[in-house]
């Protein structure tokens, strides 16, 4: 087994205007910052926008964010995917950045976190679930899941309660890293698919 650390990609889903998810995501973030086994990447698709259509026009700067993203996904051992729910299920533009790769996310772990209101985001992660799946890609059964999320932090970003999300985090990232390290050990020994 490996003893460098693990290359964590925590992903903040949202990009509306007035979005919270950065709150959320950003929290996360230091939670597994915490932690000597893992290295996080904190990637906020609000800074990457890709198309909704899977196409590429001259000009349209798809390629350029391309660039920046796919690297950052290939090199990541692990994901930790922070969404809102929209309409019982998940935002646009974590759907692009889903469908823009493929390869990046197989035979990888994916945790997720959500938030919302009285649901919870949960209806969003169960849906990112079998989309996964079809990826190829590992989904931690843990989660990490906030409701009426607006009214669990405070003004400076944490949470008022942070015991609960706390534990929670790190029963999430405990599982991840498991699977994390024993597929990143596997991907070494026999790439994914042959």
């Amino acid at each position: 087994m490996s003893t460098s650390p693990l290359r964590l990609a925590v992903i903040c889903a949202s990009v509306r205007e007035g979005r919270f998810g950065p709150t959320v995501a950003r929290w996360f973030a230091d939670q597994a910052r915490q932690r000597g086994d893992v290295e996080v990447d904190y990637i906020d698709l609000a800074e990457h926008p890709l198309p909704t259509v899977l196409s590429q026009s001259p000009g349209s700067g798809t390629a350029e964010v391309l660039a920046q993203l796919t690297p950052r996904l290939e090199d990541a051992d692990a994901f930790v995917v922070v969404t809102p729910e929209y309409n019982h299920s998940y935002p646009a533009s974590l759907k692009s950045l889903i469908d823009w790769h493929y390869t990046q996310w197989r035979a990888k772990p994916v945790g997720l976190v959500s938030y919302g209101g009285m649901a919870g985001g949960l209806r969003a992660a169960e849906h990112l679930r079998p989309v996964f799946a079809e990826l190829h890609a590992v989904t931690i059964r843990e989660q990490v899941s906030f409701h009426n999320a607006w009214e669990k932090f405070d003004e400076n970003g944490d949470p008022k309660d942070p015991e609960a999300p706390a534990t929670a985090a790190k029963t999430m990232l405990d599982q991840l890293t498991w699977w994390a390290e024993a597929l990143r050990e596997a991907r070494r020994k026999r790439p994914y698919g042959q």
